[in-house]
């Protein structure tokens, strides 16, 4: 994947999986019902940052599936796809 869009610092982009279309019961959800996803792909990981002089490595890297903070980040659009860049700090765990 060519990725144009380069996060700067500790920023991560992210790309949701798609939200559930229905409940284990098999009742469809209306887009309005539909809860914000909070696993993701990180699609793009910045170079990190420097904190009081010393480089804070990034923990995650591309491809990884991860869970971010509920309401963190920015929903950007590009290229026709919908992203969300969060600070690593946002990112709660890796998924395995």
């Amino acid at each position: 994947m060519n990725m144009k869009l380069k996060p700067l610092g500790d920023k991560v982009v992210l790309q949701h999986k798609a939200a559930e279309e229905k409940t284990q019961s098999g009742i469809i959800l209306p887009d309005s019902a539909k809860e914000k996803p909070q696993e993701a792909v990180v699609i793009a990981v910045g170079p990190g940052k420097d904190v009081d002089g010393k480089r804070v490595e990034m923990q995650v890297k591309e491809g990884d599936k991860v869970i971010y903070s509920k309401y963190s980040g920015t929903e950007v659009k590009f290229e026709e796809e919908e992203y969300v860049i969060v600070s690593q700090n946002d990112i709660i765990a890796v998924v395995e």
